[in-house]
């Protein structure tokens, strides 16, 4: 196999706060191939968004504290001073943000932000740019361009401040593309579309993609590989079809037994994970999600689980049961009793 395009090497990031300290990422290790796309799952605060800010070198805070290595081409992003760091982001690896009515600034036309982007990066006039803006938000499916190209952001929907995110970070061609959750907030119909774009832009640029999200649909229609994510660590990774048809953790399992299936008889009821993540401060001395885990047993409360290919085939897991407890009650774990259906 080639070297990857990104590779994360036990990350970690620790915030100092008034009330302690907040490890909101533990030991992440990820890679990213050229063309392939990466999705990261989990619960609200599991530390997906973190990760992915602390590759880019967004994260400033001076109360900030940052471990281990991100390699991208070879060349380590953690190391570099940020002279170095501002010519790769949007160039080499840019973001779509979590929240499109937010992230573009309110006092600047959107063709300007867009152009300013690939002027920094590239030797063009502002008239080339500014061509090359509208040309970008036709091809995210802006119509008249032409015309929008001098509109406020407040002047735009939220689908639409999406696709001009969209146009934003693709703007310079970049290796690889950050997607976090670019589809919350936004009917299903533009979700629909959104991801559908990125799966085209994909497809025609040869992008690599990290898709975060919470929505496991998402994944399952988007994703070549998954990485599930748990109170700042990575619980289980795996292809897209091991994480759907094998996973082998507790917190997948309830992930997955979490979705309504359209092609099997409706379900009594919804599976639910019981209790909430734990305290980034307080995590526990054992698996951090024992206190949620009906399966958990005397070991769990002590001894932290490695993410190890218990399996051989690649499949990593951070479980302390035995692969055959693991099979025994995995199917009635994501597959929750069916209701009897009427004539």
């Amino acid at each position: 196999m080639t070297e990857p395009l990104l590779d994360i090497r036990n990350l970690s990031v620790t915030f100092r706060t008034e009330d302690g300290l907040v490890r909101a990422v533990d030991g992440v290790s990820a890679t990213l191939q050229q063309g392939e796309t990466l999705g990261i799952v989990g619960e609200s605060g599991s530390g997906k968004s973190v990760t992915m800010m602390t590759v880019m070198r967004l994260i400033t805070d001076p109360n900030a504290t940052f471990e281990g290595e991100v390699y991208y081409k070879g060349v380590d992003l953690l190391a570099l001073p940020q002279d170095q760091i501002r010519s790769i982001r949007g160039a080499g690896i840019s973001m779509i943000f979590q929240d499109p009515m937010t992230s573009l600034n309110p006092v600047y036309k959107v063709g300007w932000q867009i152009a300013e982007q690939i002027r920094e990066h590239e030797k063009i006039s502002k008239q080339g740019a500014r061509a090359r803006a509208i040309e970008l938000l036709t091809s995210v499916g802006i119509p008249n361009a032409a015309e929008r190209v001098d509109n406020y952001p407040h002047e735009f929907s939220g689908g639409m401040r999406q696709r001009v995110m969209i146009a934003m970070a693709i703007s310079c061609n970049p290796d690889v593309l950050i997607a976090d959750e670019p589809t919350t907030a936004l009917d299903v119909t533009i979700q629909a579309q959104i991801l559908k774009l990125i799966r085209k832009l994909k497809s025609d640029y040869g992008t690599a993609v990290v898709l975060i999200t919470h929505d496991m649909g998402v994944v399952a229609d988007m994703a070549d590989r998954i990485a599930v994510m748990y109170a700042g660590r990575i619980v289980e990774q795996g292809t897209q079809r091991e994480l759907f048809y094998d996973p082998q953790h507790p917190y997948t399992w309830g992930l997955l037994g979490s979705i309504a299936r359209l092609d099997r008889p409706r379900p009594r009821r919804l599976a639910a994970i019981p209790g909430q993540p734990p305290s980034l401060m307080r995590l526990p001395a054992g698996c951090a999600f024992a206190e949620r885990c009906a399966y958990r047993f005397d070991a769990c409360e002590t001894q932290q689980p490695q993410l190890l290919d218990r399996l051989g085939t690649g499949h990593l897991d951070a479980c302390l049961l035995s692969e055959q407890r693991k099979h025994a009650i995995r199917t009635r774990t994501v597959e929750p009793e069916l209701v009897e259906e009427t004539p």
